[in-house]
């Protein structure tokens, strides 16, 4: 597994957009992106229609930030 950085924004009312950077942990960039998806919909309610994914970006060890992708990437490896 790698980590991701998926950068992007959704849809908060009808001219309102909310940018979003979400780190995750995942096979290839395919796969961080259906999980950035699944995300946003869970936790703010939003279909995959009103979220635009802007870019990708695959993370070396230095640069994860967050706790719980750092976790499961070292669980996998070791």
């Amino acid at each position: 597994m790698k980590a991701f950085e998926v950068k992007g924004q959704f849809r908060i009312s009808v001219r309102n957009w909310q940018p979003f950077a979400i780190e995750v942990a995942s096979e290839d960039e395919t796969a961080a992106v259906e999980r950035t998806f699944s995300l946003i919909g869970s936790r703010h309610k939003v279909k995959r229609q009103f979220v635009k994914i802007e870019g990708v970006k695959a993370l070396s060890g230095e640069e994860i930030t967050d706790r719980t992708v750092r976790h499961i990437l070292e669980v996998g490896q070791g």
